[in-house]
Parts: structure tokens; C-alpha cells; sequence
């Protein structure tokens, strides 16, 4: 490695991409395009970076697997970066392999964590955890030992861990200053705010306030009936009932569950499930029919009792019953909640990660944009969105020493 290529790798280490670019910005060989790669990604210009690792792949001989295999590390970061899920994971495994027969084992992790990134923004959360039980960050830099803590905090998020999640993100912190690393800090201190922003909403007894996450852990731990209008199940201590594929029945529940200690009328709940304004007799003998399936679901949970105008939620003695709902509440609640990250996605990721058809998800947008509340930019396969304003936003592209080129 010549001191030209050396003295831009630090830079790039201690996040300097400008000063790494000093260095090389003119040169075309293969070392020095794969550098002005990642220093391009850490700018920002992910697009321009793609094109320069990618050039950098390609300018490496056949004999110079271990350096091809860095690029193509380094891409997947770009793509986590720009929320392009589509990469296969299997280049990235196949490319975690041969840094691990190389000797490279900190590229090699930062491989794995980068699958694991991926595991967490499509909710694969079984699979990261089977993933994170044989990795010990106690040998690595802090960069590494950082975005370790960084995927402990996300699963303990999305498993409503807020100790844990916390606890995580204290400790990345310590590692991000040892690091001294200002993208890492900042995807740091935006995990943190996240954590400090609430996760839902409180219904019960005609009244709502906002939960954090903590709250949230408290509030299914305790002995109260949830009805999860997140997830759509309802919770009763350590069971659990999913109405997730019972749309109506779940609907039936939560009216019941909102008007708890009081009753619905039959005409209320042919509305909210049916959507039916002026109900027939057909109307109410469907009525009658998913009263009674949604009775035998909830039967060890609370009764549905029959009032003369309608029907009631009757819980065991000296319980409660309440709604946990999204923050906000809208047709296209799910694809807001995954844009609120403040980085861009393509409509490809966003269905990925929501598990629906990406024609479904581009509708979503279009409604979303014509209101004002998401705007895109680029064209065709390069289109992404944002929720407006369109904010500044850096990568983690930080491979850890040793530097993709050696």
C-alpha cells in the first residue's frame, strides 16, 4: 500500500472523507477508486458511490479476491445506507466467507452486522437473534463494538425491551467517542431520540395518552386486556389471542374494547366492522355470526354479553380492558411509520419490509404525496422517498481497520 492510499484510509477511518479525497481524488486505479468510494458514501452521493466501488471490483485482478470481496461489502453498506433491500444476501455471505478464509475477521464481521442491519428492517427479528449468539464484540474496535450495540438496541426495540434497548444504546455511545466517528454518533443519537419519542396510544375509558416504549412493556406486563391495534392481537397477561388475519373480528374487538365499561350499539358495530350505514337484515344476521366467532376466540379472556342495544365486553372481576394504537392512525399508517427514520427507501424496500405487493405500497405513496406528507425524488428505479423536509442524512459506511485496500 503506498503512503498516498494509506494516509486516505486513515482519514476515511477517523471520518474524514474530504480529507481522504485530498489524497486521491485523481487517481483511477483499483485502490484508490474503492476509497473514493466509501469517502463518496460517507458524503452522502450514494449513487456516485455505487459506481465507484463497483469500477473498483472490476479493476481488481482475478488473484485479488479479498480486495473484491471488501467492495462488495462496502456496497451492501451503500445499499443499507440508501434502503435498497434488494441486494441478494447471498454476494454478501459469499463475500463474509472469503474475508473469513483471508484472515479478515473485522470485515467479516462488519459482513455479518451489515445481514443483520438487513434482518431488522425487514423484521426478520428470529433470525437476527439466532444470528447474534455467537458474535462477541469484545475483541473488536469501537467503531464494530458500536454498531453491535446498535443492533442489540433495534431488536430489543422491536421486542418492547426498553431497559435493554437503553442499555444498549449508553453502551454505543461509549464506543461511538472512543471511535470518534461523527456519522456513528449521529445514527446514535437518532436511535436514542427515537426511544425517547412514543410508541403509542393509550384508549381507555373514552380517554388517550401518548406511551413510551418503557410504557408500553409496563402496560402488556401488567394485569389489564390489551387489545393491540398494533399487531392486532389482544393480550391477556402471558396469552395471546391474533385476530392478525380476522380483520373484522379484530374490529369488533377494539369497539367493544373502546367503549369498555359501556356497551355498542348493533348499528355502531355493523359501521365500524362492515362499514354498512344503513344496515339490513343481512347486515345483522353476519353481525350475529362473527359475534359468536369472536366470542369463542375470547372466551378465557372476557365474555361478550348481549344488552338490549347492542353488546358489551364483561372482563373477570378487577380487570381492565384497553386499546393500544398506533401514534398516528391513518390509511397508510404502516408505510409513514417506516419513512419516519428520516432516511430514503424505494417502494421495492418499503413492501419488502411491510411484507405486501410493491404495487400496493407504490398506491400508498401516491396518496401520501398528493397530501403532502411524503415526497420523492429521482426517477425510475432511482426514485426514493422521504417524509418532508428532506433532511440531511449521513452513512455508517465505515469499514473497520483494517481499510478495504491493503
Amino acid at each position: 500500500m503506498d503512503s498516498l492510499i494509506n494516509a486516505a484510509g486513515q482519514a476515511l477511518a477517523k471520518g474524514d472523507p474530504l480529507g481522504a479525497l485530498n489524497r486521491i481524488a485523481l487517481r483511477d486505479d483499483a485502490p484508490a477508486l474503492a476509497l473514493r468510494g466509501i469517502a463518496m458514501a460517507q458524503l452522502g452521493d450514494l449513487v456516485r458511490a455505487k459506481f465507484l466501488l463497483r469500477k473498483a471490483a472490476r479493476a481488481f485482478g482475478p488473484k485479488e479476491a479479498l480486495a473484491r470481496a471488501r467492495c462488495v461489502v462496502a456496497e451492501a453498506e451503500i445499499a443499507l445506507a440508501a434502503r435498497d433491500l434488494g441486494w441478494a444476501p447471498n454476494t454478501l455471505e459469499a463475500a463474509r466467507a472469503t474475508l473469513e478464509a483471508h484472515g479478515d475477521r473485522l470485515n467479516a464481521a462488519h459482513a455479518r452486522y451489515l445481514a443483520l442491519r438487513r434482518h431488522l428492517l425487514i423484521g426478520h427479528l428470529d433470525a437476527a437473534e439466532a444470528a447474534m449468539t455467537d458474535l462477541d464484540p469484545a475483541p473488536f474496535p469501537p467503531a464494530l463494538r458500536a454498531a453491535h450495540e446498535l443492533v442489540v438496541a433495534g431488536i430489543a426495540m422491536r421486542r418492547l425491551r426498553a431497559k435493554a434497548a437503553r442499555a444498549a444504546l449508553v453502551r454505543a455511545e461509549r464506543a461511538a467517542r472512543l471511535a470518534r466517528i461523527p456519522a456513528l454518533t449521529a445514527e446514535i443519537e437518532s436511535a436514542t431520540r427515537q426511544l425517547d419519542m412514543p410508541a403509542a396510544r393509550l384508549i381507555a375509558r373514552g380517554a388517550e395518552r401518548p406511551l413510551l416504549l418503557g410504557e408500553v412493556e409496563t402496560l402488556l406486563a401488567s394485569k389489564a386486556i390489551v387489545i393491540d391495534a398494533c399487531r392486532h392481537v389482544v393480550h391477556d397477561g402471558g396469552k395471546l389471542v391474533s385476530l392478525a388475519t380476522r380483520p373484522v373480528l379484530f374490529a369488533l374487538a377494539r369497539a367493544l374494547a373502546e367503549a369498555w365499561p359501556g356497551d355498542v350499539s348493533r348499528d355502531a358495530l355493523l359501521k365500524e366492522a362492515f362499514g354498512a350505514r344503513q344496515a339490513d337484515e343481512s347486515h345483522r344476521a353476519r353481525l350475529r355470526v362473527e359475534i359468536g366467532r369472536l366470542r369463542r376466540l375470547l372466551r378465557q379472556v372476557a365474555e361478550i354479553r348481549a344488552t338490549k342495544p347492542g353488546f358489551i365486553l364483561a372482563p373477570p372481576r378487577g380487570r381492565q380492558i384497553v386499546v393500544l394504537a398506533r401514534p398516528v392512525e391513518e390509511r397508510h399508517a404502516a408505510v409513514l411509520a417506516l419513512l419516519a427514520d428520516g432516511e430514503s427507501w424505494s417502494s421495492s424496500a418499503l413492501a419488502m419490509a411491510l411484507g405486501a405487493s410493491q404495487r400496493h405500497v407504490q398506491r400508498a405513496l401516491d396518496d401520501l404525496a398528493a397530501t403532502g406528507k411524503v415526497q420523492p425524488f429521482g426517477r425510475g428505479r432511482a426514485r426514493r422517498w422521504m417524509t418532508p423536509p428532506l433532511p440531511g442524512f449521513t452513512t455508517t459506511l465505515l469499514l473497520p481497520a483494517p481499510l478495504p485496500i491493503d
